[in-house]
């Protein structure tokens, strides 16, 4: 049970990383953040291979191994690009609660490719985090993004949960035959280069120089909080369920919405609580079924 202890982890480690990066983007472009932030979990990942000493298993990779670790890092790369251009324009505790309905696919791709198992207790499971989920979107949020139809977050953040979920799916299938910190970075290093790739294609490489010292330091303490986070992530999906490590990774949600109430005051209307509770009510019982 010890996967359970990192899965614990990797959800503290997510929640902070919303708070921070929503610190580092209010002036700071969203995809110059993310390639920046991406440095820093890709220098925290290898260092983490170096001293686990798991570098040399890198040679007995297969080439199934390295097709599905590309294929989960392109995901993430489109799941961060999408998740913080919404993180930039909406509130940190809609956006991080649309991203974590990731969880309902998540669980049913995992159910479908691993057969681990569906019963009715799951799927009650299920439609309460996803009701849960609805429940947290407001009539304000969707009038928000008719009236932003180009800088909207709802669009951002639910493209966002599918990569995410695709992400976890094919991650499970890389990470199979090699060491969880070892997958961990190749797949960094995928997401590095797409993020610098897209930095560049859309010609933001210029804004690097002008960012304040101040969203500097909260984007990069952002990714320290993103490594750890997928350090603590990728080693519990190795050896424990996707159904199960997945959701409790998502419980992240409490911590985003905690901090965001007590940093950017963005309060929960009574509605929104519901969904809250239904959601976290939902992923606390898929845990013990």
């Amino acid at each position: 049970m010890t996967w359970l202890f990192y899965a614990i982890g990797s959800s503290f480690f997510a929640g902070i990383t919303a708070v921070l990066a929503k610190c580092g983007i209010s002036k700071t472009d969203s995809d110059v953040a993310t390639a920046i932030r991406t440095i820093i979990v890709f220098l925290f990942s290898w260092l983490m291979v170096i001293i686990t000493k798991t570098g040399n298993g890198i040679v007995h990779i297969s080439q199934k191994t390295i097709l599905f670790l590309v294929l989960s890092g392109l995901a993430t790369g489109a799941s961060w690009l999408c998740y913080f251009r919404a993180l930039q324009n909406g509130d940190v505790n809609k956006v991080a609660v649309i991203d974590k309905s990731s969880t309902v696919l998540t669980i049913i791709l995992a159910l479908i490719f691993f057969q681990e198992g569906f019963c009715w207790q799951k799927g009650v499971c299920i439609i309460l985090i996803g009701a849960g989920t609805l429940l947290m979107i407001t009539k304000k949020d969707i009038a928000l993004e008719k009236e932003k139809k180009k800088h909207g977050f709802l669009v951002y953040a639910f493209l966002s949960a599918i990569f995410a979920s695709l992400t976890a799916i094919l991650g499970k299938i890389g990470i199979r035959n090699i060491d969880s910190n070892l997958g961990t970075a190749i797949r960094t290093t995928v997401v590095l280069l797409m993020a610098w790739m897209m930095v560049f294609i859309a010609g933001k490489q210029h804004k690097i120089r002008n960012i304040e010292k101040k969203e500097l330091l909260f984007i990069i303490l952002s990714g320290f909080a993103t490594g750890a986070s997928w350090l603590c992530y990728y080693h519990a999906l190795q050896s424990g369920p996707a159904s199960v490590v997945v959701p409790i990774d998502k419980l992240s949600i409490l911590i985003t919405v905690a901090f965001s109430w007590i940093v950017f005051q963005e309060k929960l209307t009574k509605k929104a609580g519901a969904g809250l509770i239904m959601l976290t009510v939902g992923t606390i019982f898929l845990t013990i079924l």
